[in-house]
């Protein structure tokens, strides 16, 4: 059970931290104080009901079919591993996640711009639908992956909603997203590798 939701936990955070519209509007917003805690639930909400959608809904296809599952396996590890030399790339030319200013909005129009930015971005379902779900239908506790998975989301988001004004100076700092892509790099090899050797 531990061993799925770790599995989960990683994974998920090991995606999520990669620099991207939805990370930079809510830092953006957690660094106005504008409405950041909502924007940060919604996030989460969101991460929470994709990932069990994927999980929950690809294992019992998955389960089904020995070739679908054989499939997935393959091609999660291929996809690791190729996040894991992205993230590699990335710490060797790092950049910065800084917030981007504009006007005051109302509640309404920034609860709208964070639902944009989390579902009309089609890397979210990629990420939380089809890698994580069919990762998820592999574990030997599907409900702890999917649970590793959600908190790995809200750990991040909450992450960047309250500790947005002592995280903004390290996170404009090129070494730290050295230093994170290469654990993401690790994170992601260290899953592909259980898979592989599950596989065998």
């Amino acid at each position: 059970m531990w061993q799925s939701y770790i599995n989960g936990l990683l994974v998920a955070i090991g995606l999520i931290m990669a620099i991207g519209a939805q990370n930079a509007f809510v830092l953006s917003q957690s660094l106005r104080r504008e409405y950041h805690l909502a924007v940060a639930l919604v996030c989460m909400v969101c991460d929470a009901v994709l990932v069990a959608a994927g999980v929950f809904g690809l294992a019992s296809i998955l389960m089904q079919s020995p070739l679908l599952l054989a499939i997935a396996r393959w091609g999660g590890i291929a996809f690791l591993l190729w996040y894991a030399s992205q993230a590699l790339c990335r710490a060797w030319r790092p950049v910065t996640l800084e917030a981007n200013g504009t006007q005051a909005r109302s509640f309404h129009a920034v609860m709208l711009a964070t639902l944009a930015v989390t579902l009309l971005n089609p890397h979210v379902y990629l990420d939380t639908v089809v890698l994580i779900g069919s990762l998820g239908a592999q574990q030997p506790v599907p409900s702890a992956y999917a649970l590793g998975a959600a908190s790995g989301s809200a750990l991040w988001f909450s992450a960047l909603a309250l500790g947005a004004s002592w995280l903004a100076p390290w996170l404009s700092r090129p070494l730290t997203w050295r230093l994170i892509d290469i654990g993401v790099a690790i994170m992601m090899a260290t899953i592909a590798f259980q898979l592989l050797v599950d596989g065998l």
